[in-house]
């Protein structure tokens, strides 16, 4: 069996076909995280679509990796893949092989970081990096209280002047017991805004 570097692997796993549409999902630490198996597994039933998911370290806190049904990338990979100058960068790759990102969810902190152009794990990377002709959809997620707090539109509408588009969060009971807005939009939501996306894709 021939063997593969990790360098190797990085591109045999995000070689570019251009037949297919690559959605790039971003998990942050927000309890939605949770519903990441449940995301990618109905994103993959869109035909044509190739997805891939890369992981903040905090939101691996909520779901389990391996029962996400594609790639999943975390800030390990990013550093033990390259080790030497010719190696690839694995948040360039990922933005190159990327034709949508959708960050689902997006946290309170993250979105602060997004914001600033802060870009100190893997995923605020490839955000950095992005090219802002491809669209990039995010859905907050946080506690009401934080939704509530003015930052959080100052936020969000600079996350919009960058042509981020939103998915906005729901009103219901958080899993902290509290009622209001701030919990992640539905699955089947954000998953039928993706769809029109491609839809509006050149073939």
């Amino acid at each position: 069996m021939q063997q593969h570097s990790e360098s190797d692997q990085v591109q045999l796993d995000l070689q570019t076909n251009s037949t297919r549409f690559h959605v790039l999902v971003g998990l942050t630490g927000s309890v939605a995280a949770l519903k990441a198996p449940l995301l990618a597994t109905q994103l993959l039933e869109i035909p044509g679509v190739e997805v891939r998911v890369v992981t903040t370290d905090h939101a691996t806190h909520f779901y389990d990796i391996n029962e996400v049904p594609v790639r999943v990338y975390t800030d390990k990979d990013e550093w033990e893949i390259w080790t030497k100058r010719s190696d690839p960068v694995l948040h360039i790759e990922l933005r190159r092989w990327a034709d949508l990102l959708v960050i689902a969810p997006l946290d309170a902190n993250t979105l602060g970081k997004i914001a600033s152009g802060i870009c100190d794990n893997l995923l605020t990377c490839v955000v950095r990096a992005w090219d802002t002709s491809r669209p990039l959809l995010f859905c907050p997620a946080m506690n009401t209280a934080m939704w509530q707090h003015p930052i959080t539109a100052q936020q969000v509408a600079t996350l919009k002047s960058f042509g981020y588009v939103e998915i906005p969060c729901i009103a219901k009971k958080l899993v902290c017991g509290d009622e209001g807005k701030g919990a992640m939009a539905e699955v089947s939501t954000i998953v039928d805004t993706v769809k029109q996306y491609i839809q509006k894709h050149p073939e």
